[in-house]
């Protein structure tokens, strides 16, 4: 399966440790999913990404992407191709307008239904489906759903909305393809749908099956006497409203000082704007 990475942040941060050094990190988890990685993050309110289909690790482009970039949005994508050739058109992540969404997880027999799976997606929309991964249609259908509530130039949804169309999506999804794995094995085979979606402004994990942590505070801020921001919530767990300075989304827990916990099953984690904590357990069935 593939291996996700994202984090939002109140100051610009750069990435390289997390993406290439840290135990479990995304360059040397490559050498198990090679087929593929991408990065987006946001400057002045815009998406820039970069893919490749060459493994992570290998790829100079990828080192020198992840020493270079500092944001305070980032996703990140490594690929183990489930559904769709190794091609540059099924890299993670996908974006439209502000929106940046990027997928670890598989639709069991995806091929005997895709077209029909397609037609979900709203007949504006559809045309922009590029590749042949099940991620892309779901990116689009949840597109699709978040359209109907407000234009989607617009960056920043209510959670309430986010929630509608989240577990819409699931809905739709799972009519097809059968109800999300239960199972705590991560059974690549079985029904996944884990992702993480950001328009810049927010960010968010949903755990679909495949398990996905987040961390919003250290042990200890290796930065505490010098970071003009640190405060107590930097080395402190957080609740669910509480404000965050930063929020890190990864499939792996990363080695180092973040404190990390797992997202359970049908959970979406994420922050706005304001960086409040949201934490908000979802109707969706798991079988």
């Amino acid at each position: 399966m593939c291996r996700l990475f994202g984090f939002r942040s109140i100051i610009k941060s750069q990435v390289h440790s997390s993406l290439v050094h840290a135990e479990n990190s995304l360059g040397p988890m490559s050498l198990k999913h090679p087929d593929g990685w991408g990065v987006a993050y946001y400057l002045e309110g815009i998406p820039h990404i970069l893919k490749s289909t060459e493994r992570a690790f290998d790829d100079q482009i990828f080192h020198k992407v992840s020493g270079v970039v500092s944001s305070q949005t980032v996703l990140a994508h490594i690929r183990k191709a489930t559904n769709g050739n190794q091609n540059i058109l099924n890299s993670h992540p996908f974006q439209f307008g502000p929106w940046v969404f990027a997928h670890n997880g598989n639709l069991k027999k995806f091929d005997l239904y895709s077209q029909k799976l397609r037609k979900e997606v709203d007949s504006e929309l559809e045309k922009f489906i590029l590749g042949s991964t099940d991620s892309e249609i779901i990116f689009f259908i949840l597109l699709s759903l978040i359209k109907k509530k407000q234009p989607l130039k617009q960056e920043i949804i209510s959670i309430d909305d986010l929630s509608e169309c989240v577990e819409e999506l699931c809905s739709i999804i799972c009519s097809y393809s059968g109800p999300l794995y239960s199972g705590d094995d991560n059974d690549p085979k079985e029904n996944h749908l884990t992702f993480i979606l950001t328009s810049g402004q927010n960010i968010f994990g949903f755990n679909g099956g495949q398990s996905i942590n987040y961390s919003t505070f250290k042990s200890l801020c290796p930065e505490r006497e010098i970071c003009q921001y640190y405060n107590n919530t930097c080395e402190k767990e957080s609740q669910n409203g509480d404000k965050v300075n930063h929020l890190i989304l990864s499939s792996e827990k990363l080695q180092g000082e973040n404190i990390w916990k797992p997202i359970p099953k049908g959970s979406l984690i994420g922050v706005k704007s304001d960086m409040k904590l949201i934490n908000k357990k979802l109707a969706v069935t798991f079988g």
